[in-house]
């Protein structure tokens, strides 16, 4: 039942306080209308007796204490859904989203909530299966897993969004399944950079398999907030309804938390950590913990949410809250940036905690873990021999500290990084980094099993090359 009032005694930016209210519900969707008949939209923040807090999605420039007529419209703000979503382009209210998408709304098959319904941990299934990213610094070393949350920590001026459009475009499931698809939600991103992404899935042929929802800088910072929560809302229609295996990547998570920020402001909130809201983490845990399998189920939901971390600071609340909720992260480094080095993963710090349910045998391949347990060691070795070289000159080094030193080099340069078109397969990958440890002794392969080594390196071979 639609209710009508004309009892605003309050407007405070994106806020308006309507007075002597009866049966109005927490987030509740609202409509403006306007003394020159436009139509606003918006939803109820808070209740308190009789009195109903609104938050305006269009913001409050134009509104009028005494013409203004808010109308309650007695449901949730919710999302259309359908199968002809995918190669779509949406706001953050679920409209098309012009100039990127001018065709006629979808039809849709059922209206969902934005909000969801958390997972019941009981109903949750372990990750277990392998997702191909094309990438070798994380199929070869940081694994992502079917189901997985696993975030990226990135900085101004690094390369998050080349990146997040290539992982979209490559990212496939083993096995060539046709039902993958990728849910790509950009917050508070400027117009040039939703053009590239747009620009970016057409010409990749990326957009026939994915649903778009873009919300540019200056839109309102409530459609912000929605805008997540749009994304997941049709991820979990194609997921549990539709049986299909959906990888939802949200960038930039930091802007989505400013705009949270700002509402916490408005609503005279007492602030917490740097000024966010105290429920910042609970606020995250709500769109982190809808990725996930189900049992019973054939669809799942897998999640990289982007960040760009404020002064490169790891301890700042949005990447420390993420690190807690997410099964771990992938950080980028602007040292290997400043080499030109793309993309720039720090393999070191990151961390994905389930890559070891998603490798091995009929995953991806029998030696996987052997390989990367011995290429990460290496590596640090070489990264320690770096640090020497600076203190005591390459000369000082001993000879096999100066073979560490020169694996490091060329692991960066070959596994590590990867041309902005190259999608390495997860073969290509392995057999790479076998490769790259033949620039090391055979009697340094110490984390190898024998039959893997005898396997991948056969001794005829190595003693030809005299190791």
């Amino acid at each position: 039942m639609i209710r009508e009032y004309k009892t605003t005694v309050e407007i405070s930016g994106p806020l308006m306080l309507v007075d002597r209210v009866s049966d109005v519900s927490f987030e509740e969707l609202v409509e403006i209308e306007l003394s020159s008949g436009e139509l606003r939209h918006g939803k109820v923040l808070e209740i308190d007796s009789r009195r109903a807090l609104v938050q305006l999605f269009e913001g409050s420039s134009g509104t009028d204490l005494e013409t203004s007529k808010i109308r309650f419209l007695g449901k949730g703000v919710e999302l259309g859904v359908s199968t002809e979503m995918l190669g779509r382009i949406f706001d953050g209210q679920g409209r098309p989203r012009a100039p990127f998408d001018n065709d006629p709304p979808i039809v849709p098959e059922k209206m969902n909530n934005i909000n969801g319904a958390p997972i019941n941990p009981y109903a949750r299934d372990y990750p277990a299966e392998f997702i191909e990213t094309g990438f070798s610094s994380i199929d070869g070393i940081n694994t992502l897993v079917r189901g997985q949350k696993l975030p990226i920590f990135s900085a101004n001026g690094l390369p998050h969004g080349i990146l997040a459009a290539q992982i979209a475009r490559q990212a496939k499931v083993m096995g060539g399944d046709d039902n993958f698809a990728v849910v790509f939600a950009a917050m508070g991103i400027t117009f040039e950079e939703a053009d590239f992404f747009i620009k970016d899935f057409r010409a990749t042929g990326a957009m026939d398999r994915a649903v778009v929802f873009l919300n540019l800088a200056d839109d309102p910072a409530i459609e912000r907030i929605s805008t997540p929560r749009m994304a997941l809302t049709a991820a979990e229609y194609l997921a549990y309804e539709r049986d299909m295996h959906i990888l939802v990547i949200m960038t930039d998570m930091t802007n989505y938390c400013d705009a949270l920020r700002e509402i916490s402001a408005a609503r005279r909130e007492v602030p917490g950590r740097r000024g966010y809201p105290g429920y910042l983490y609970t606020d995250l845990a709500s769109l982190y913990e809808r990725a996930g399998r189900i049992k019973e189920r054939k669809g799942s939901i897998t999640q990289i949410p982007i960040l760009t971390m404020p002064e490169d600071d790891k301890t700042h609340p949005i990447p420390d809250l993420t690190g807690y909720i997410t099964e771990g992260q992938l950080i980028l480094s602007r040292e290997l940036h400043k080499k030109g080095i793309y993309p720039p993963m720090d393999v070191m710090e990151s961390l994905s905690r389930l890559k070891d349910k998603g490798i091995g045998e009929g995953k991806t391949r029998e030696d996987h873990a052997d390989l990367f347990n011995q290429l990460m060691a290496a590596y640090s070795a070489g990264k320690n021999a770096r640090e020497l070289s600076v203190i005591l000159g390459v000369a000082a080094l001993s000879e096999i500290d100066r073979k560490y030193l020169h694996f490091a080099a060329e692991y960066e340069k070959r596994y590590i990084s990867q041309d902005e078109h190259e999608d390495r397969g997860i073969v290509e990958t392995l057999d790479l980094g076998w490769e790259l440890l033949k620039l090391l002794p055979r009697t340094e392969m110490k984390r190898i099993r024998p039959e893997n080594l005898d396997k991948y390196w056969p001794v005829k071979e190595s003693n030809a090359d005299g190791d």
